[in-house]
């Protein structure tokens, strides 16, 4: 028999604060996800786990956290507004959304000039929809293959994704997915059926791969000719990710709406879908509507993401360290295929499946996710630093090397 005087609990090695967390998860969890790491704070570009780990953030939510984790002009914008008014619906005026929603539009250039409130990409997403069935009286729309559109029910019909959309049809919205790039097959698509085209100018769930000028100006052009609608979805892509407010910018195309979310108000839910005023006059009153959208709390985080986006000059740095991040990677030999993006959207195209890139990634404390089945998406806050973006390609090769 063992000693009385042994302290039994020294035999057994204690758990780590993040497996602890984690077990205790697991008892309410919907069982949809197991993650392996438990982060409890961050501050810029850095996040910390639950054993006080330092890991570089290059996921930021996956384009969320777009002036970085712990801002302090968010932090206290946030604060000053939740000590004075936190829910007001739109249908009541409130000083702070108005001020959001004017220095939008100091971003955000004619013809569009009208923007309605949610609180995310897919309730953006669909209340396009819902404005292209009412303003053209059609029901059909054309996406594109490898496309995404979201997960709710009204615009699964329009994610391409087999695995996504199929276990949950049938829908009774037509669409017609074209390839991604194909203006012919584009240009046959769209008839006089057709109440809107939904496009990304590049597409990020699928691996970052971005459209041609070709192809988005033929999208003006033969949705122009036949009635219909062009929606552009820069859900991901816009608020300065790539170097531009929007995507689009770079390719002179003007849609009809534009869709906005993720990291438009720095981690706080919000979403945006912007419209011309002919589009926008087409809705009948009372015709589209929500609870929290444009509630006072998310249109001041809001309003700093804007504010820090023109203070630090940080589509600049998305340009600048988005190319350097980028030649990084391409020669960061190991099993790369090919580095895809702009500014700080980037795409990492692998010769092996992106799963065990990513988990080696994470052991080098880089926080990154999959764009399909062989992409590793690099993410990071805007407000990364040189130092920072060298550090990330410096343990980005000692990952790659493994494989």
């Amino acid at each position: 028999m063992p000693s009385s005087n042994v302290d039994q609990t020294a035999a057994t090695p204690r758990l780590s604060r993040s497996a602890e967390i984690l077990a205790a998860a697991e008892v309410h969890s919907s069982g949809l996800w197991h993650p392996d790491v438990v982060f409890v704070r961050g501050s810029g570009a850095l996040l910390y786990d639950a054993d006080g780990r330092e890991y570089l953030d290059c996921l930021a939510g996956i384009a969320v956290a777009s002036v970085g984790h712990a801002n302090e002009r968010l932090a206290d914008a946030l604060a000053r507004q939740a000590r004075r008014l936190i829910v007001c619906p739109q249908n009541l005026g409130n000083d702070v959304r108005t001020e959001f929603t004017n220095k939008l539009f100091q971003f955000v250039k004619p013809p569009l000039t009208r923007v309605f409130l949610g609180n995310s990409g897919a309730e953006a997403n669909e209340a396009a929809l819902k404005w292209a069935r009412v303003a053209t009286g059609r029901r059909r729309f054309v996406a594109a293959q490898r496309g995404f559109s979201g997960r709710t029910m009204g615009v699964l019909p329009l994610t391409w994704e087999p695995k996504y959309r199929e276990p949950f049809g049938p829908y009774d919205t037509e669409v017609e997915f074209v390839p991604f790039n194909d203006v012919a097959a584009l240009e046959a698509a769209v008839d006089e059926r057709t109440a809107a085209v939904l496009l990304e100018p590049i597409q990020g769930e699928s691996g970052i791969r971005p459209a041609t000028q070709e192809f988005l100006a033929a999208a003006r052009a033969v949705t122009k000719r036949r009635g219909a609608l062009l929606v552009f979805d820069e859900i991901q892509t816009g608020v300065g990710r790539t170097g531009t407010f929007l995507a689009s910018e770079a390719f002179g195309v003007d849609p009809d709406m534009v869709t906005l979310a993720k990291g438009l108000a720095g981690g706080v839910p919000i979403s945006a879908l912007l419209l011309t005023d002919e589009v926008a006059s087409a809705m009948p009153k009372g015709g589209h509507g929500t609870t929290f959208g444009g509630n006072p709390l998310a249109a001041a985080a809001g309003l700093a993401v804007l504010e820090e986006l023109e203070a630090r000059d940080l589509m600049a740095n998305a340009t600048r360290l988005g190319e350097r991040l980028m030649t990084g990677l391409r020669s960061a030999g190991g099993a790369v295929k090919e580095v895809r993006g702009r500014g700080l959207l980037i795409g990492v195209e692998m010769n092996v499946p992106a799963g065990p890139i990513i988990d080696a990634l994470l052991a080098e404390g880089v926080v990154t996710t999959s764009g399909g089945g062989d992409t590793v998406r690099f993410l990071p806050p805007l407000v990364i630093e040189e130092a920072q973006v060298d550090e990330v390609i410096a343990r980005a090769r000692k990952a790659f090397a493994r494989f």
